[in-house]
């Protein structure tokens, strides 16, 4: 199952509305890659709200997605992170100290248009 990827003008909007396999997870890394480098996308909005639980592939996954988006030149802004999450990502030890957050998806893209100037 591949996750939507949304274009809205030089930004991407990702909402992951379930938990996330192995595989799928992978896939998500490939393809907003693949669509930043597609569309010249500025900057990036994953929501994961709807995530309830972490496990620590899917957090270094997660981790690795935000800062190979980062290397292509677009901001990230993660929305949704719901307290499980947020303690299981500091258990583990993944660094999320210069990754601009939000509560949810729309604060996040106001985050990012504010970050980028627009």
């Amino acid at each position: 199952m591949r996750i939507p990827i949304l274009k809205l003008k030089d930004y991407l909007l990702v909402s992951i509305q379930w938990e996330l396999d192995d595989q799928t997870a992978l896939q998500f890394q490939e393809d907003l890659l693949t669509k930043i480098h597609e569309t010249s996308a500025r900057g990036v909005v994953i929501d994961i709200t709807s995530i309830d639980f972490i496990d620590s592939f899917i957090a270094k996954v997660l981790g690795d997605v935000i800062g190979m988006s980062r290397l292509m030149g677009a901001k990230v802004v993660i929305t949704g992170i719901q307290p499980a999450v947020a303690i299981t990502l500091i258990e583990l030890g993944i660094q999320l100290d210069d990754v601009m957050t939000a509560l949810d998806l729309e604060k996040g893209l106001e985050k990012l248009q504010q970050e980028l100037g627009d």
